[in-house]
């Protein structure tokens, strides 16, 4: 009767074992199919861009700082996400992307500030498409961004809640990194003005 009951003691004991690491690793593939969303918005936005500053370059002649500093930042975004895509379990390059990205979105933002100034360009079809085509992109970066911290959050709540820390420690599973890109103007005060 010991035996039967040592048993039976031991099967549950698997069953939940294998249950608690079967869905941290329902988890940590949530997680990833979440990032292989943001990667492809990222993308289309990464290649919107060298066509939005080939427009604009034949208007801004004088900008051309800003123009350079654009290529500059979406190419190391491009190379951050392209690390970030490899193993989106590393921590240190999902901090990594979210700097880059927020760096470009500074300075397509003094592109589209400087933009405002040249009239030609403003009017120009190209650059309203490719404006409200970026500005697309945005939005469905912001979704897919949801969605993967979302799955993140459920992730690492899996895996520090008990018994599921047990299980977590005892197999490796490494708690997984939002994604946080914030743009500047989100920081700001709102200035009011009454002249």
């Amino acid at each position: 009767m010991v035996w039967i009951s040592l048993g039976i003691a031991l099967l549950v004991l698997t069953i939940l074992v294998v249950t608690l690491y079967n869905r941290l690793v329902s988890g940590r593939n949530a997680y990833k199919n979440a990032f292989a969303q943001i990667d492809v918005q990222l993308t289309r936005r990464h290649d919107l861009i060298p066509n939005l500053v080939e427009v604009a370059q034949r208007y801004m002649q004088h900008e051309r700082e800003t123009l350079e500093a654009v290529i500059r930042a979406r190419s190391q975004a491009v190379d951050t996400l392209r690390q970030a895509a490899a193993d989106p379990t590393d921590a240190a390059a999902m901090r990594q992307l979210a700097a880059a990205e927020q760096g470009l979105s500074g300075v397509l933002g003094r592109l589209f500030a400087l933009s405002e100034s040249y009239p030609d360009l403003k009017a120009n079809q190209n650059m309203a498409q490719l404006s409200e085509e970026l500005v697309s992109t945005e939005n469905r970066v912001a979704f897919a961004r949801q969605a993967f911290n979302d799955a993140v959050m459920a992730y690492n709540n899996q895996r520090e809640m008990f018994p599921g820390n047990l299980i977590a420690g005892l197999f490796s599973f490494q708690p997984a990194q939002l994604l946080n890109i914030e743009s500047p103007e989100k920081r700001e005060a709102v200035r009011v003005s009454f002249v």
